[in-house]
């Protein structure tokens, strides 16, 4: 799940779905998706937000939940998704660099 201020979510959008002139299928396939399932959400007095049951029952929210931030956005992950996440992400980080290492020389 993740969660961006308004200024950010046109930018989010974007960047996920690309600035092509012709929207294809996969294009509008995704801005259904994100469009379908947000949320608009207004802290309280305290700070605090209440997150929709059902975009809770979609990430797998259990009592623990971690918030990972991201520059401009922040995930929402259940912490026990988040640790197996964490893991595969320490295992294979070597070989992410590396493609972004090739891809930057192109």
């Amino acid at each position: 799940m993740v969660l961006v201020s308004e200024e950010r979510w046109s930018a989010l959008l974007k960047r996920l779905t690309g600035s092509q002139a012709i929207i294809i299928t996969p294009i509008r396939d995704t801005e259904r998706f994100i469009f379908g399932s947000a949320y608009e959400v207004k802290p309280d007095d305290q700070g605090r937000m209440i997150i929709p049951e059902r975009l809770s029952d979609y990430a797998g929210l259990g009592e623990e939940i971690c918030f990972i931030g991201l520059g401009d956005r922040i995930e929402i992950w259940g912490k026990e998704s988040w640790e197996e996440k964490e893991k595969t992400i320490g295992r294979d980080s070597a070989e992410y660099i590396e493609e972004l290492a090739r891809n930057e020389k192109r």
